[in-house]
């Protein structure tokens, strides 16, 4: 994503236009709304806080904002800019944690390690945001997926997040990743493989996250509070793997998501 747009900050006046645009064209209760693109914290501390500051002016019933954000940049920001934003009304933020696991994360090219994973999580936490860590099913492949899940658990252990959003892997055309399923050197993980992944992921959690499985991408949805829910998630999962043994044409609808996801 955003490999093609070339990278800048917005005037502050832009934003203003745009929220005045959405007033004029909608109307809502008790709105929420989110900050586009990949990483809104990148702004100055003071043009942020003002542009939500307009928000709010404009639609005062607001119930939440929110944003993704790098961790790296969670970990640069000062304690007192990341407060100062939380009391503006960025409410929640959006992680890619993808991978807990070092090796595959170098792999990706995430950019990041476990460790800043880990602090940049857990100061957004600490300044009063809801965070939500992303995770990418299958992203370890046919090989690597116990590592995966094992490497994802301790980073997740480590966080708490307030919610786990599960999203599966499906090479876009044109990155390294699809080259390296075209040239076999990298297998993609069959449904079978990743939700046994998940299950090995979710019997090693310790946390009191919300675990969402809320995309298309997803073989089964597997929803839930940790640790309450947990017998009946993995039972979710053991049944969805008990229908693919026995069912050619059920496994077969799965693997077809990988498609219905480029449409």
């Amino acid at each position: 994503m955003y490999k093609q747009m070339p990278f800048e900050r917005r005037n502050p006046d832009e934003i203003f236009r745009d929220i005045d645009t959405l007033k004029a064209c909608y109307s809502f209760d008790n709105p929420t709304f989110f900050l586009g693109d990949s990483n809104s914290l990148i702004l100055e501390t003071k043009k942020l806080v003002e542009i939500l500051d307009y928000l709010y002016k404009v639609f005062p019933s607001i119930s939440r904002v929110t944003s993704y954000a790098r961790a790296r940049t969670l970990g640069k920001k000062s304690m007192e800019d990341l407060q100062r934003i939380r009391r503006a009304g960025l409410t929640r933020l959006h992680l890619g944690l993808e991978t807990g696991d070092p090796a595959i994360l170098e792999e990706i090219r995430k950019g990041a390690t476990p460790e800043q994973m880990v602090q940049g999580a857990t100061r957004a936490k600490e300044a009063g945001f809801e965070v939500s860590l992303y995770v990418l099913a299958g992203i370890g492949g046919e090989e690597k997926w116990q590592q995966h899940a094992e490497g994802t658990a301790s980073v997740l252990n480590q966080v708490d997040p307030h919610f786990i959003r599960i999203r599966t892997f499906v090479p876009t055309p044109g990155s390294p990743l699809w080259d390296s399923v075209q040239e076999g050197s990298f297998v993609l993980a069959s449904p079978e493989t990743i939700l046994r992944e998940q299950r090995h992921l979710i019997q090693r959690l310790e946390v009191s996250s919300e675990y969402l499985s809320d995309h298309i991408s997803n073989y089964v949805p597997v929803y839930g509070r940790l640790p309450e829910e947990r017998a009946s998630m993995v039972e979710t999962i053991e049944r969805a793997l008990e229908a693919i043994e026995r069912d050619g044409k059920y496994r077969r609808s799965l693997e077809m998501k990988r498609y219905l996801t480029r449409l």
